[in-house]
């Protein structure tokens, strides 16, 4: 016998550079203290005259426990935060299918 169950879909993807094993540890107590479950893909970014490594973290809308967009979205700039902090990072994207938001830390003078 199957069972499903549908919910609205939702999702939000972080795009952070630099060393994807550093923030998979970010993430694993990220997940374990909110109670998300996130996907993490390697990427490479290519812009104007240079590249570097990085990674893609997925927030969905998980049907088991189901959340709206604006929470699924919520949860992507928590994490973002996290991450940026965590792993020393300059700036971080997060986008939806409605938005993208470039986060980054300003240096204090």
């Amino acid at each position: 016998m199957t069972q499903q169950t549908t919910s609205g879909t939702a999702w939000a993807k972080v795009y952070l550079s630099g060393p994807i094993e550093i923030a998979k540890q970010v993430i694993r107590k990220h997940c374990l203290e909110q109670g998300l479950c996130v996907t993490i893909e390697p990427t490479t970014f290519i812009y104007t005259g240079s590249e570097e490594v990085g990674y893609v973290v997925g927030v969905i809308n998980y049907p088991r426990f189901p959340e709206s967009s604006e929470e699924v979205f919520q949860h992507a700039k928590t994490l973002a935060l996290a991450l940026l902090s965590e792993t020393y990072q300059r700036s971080a994207l997060v986008m939806t299918p409605e938005e993208t938001i470039w986060i980054r830390n300003v240096a204090e003078k």
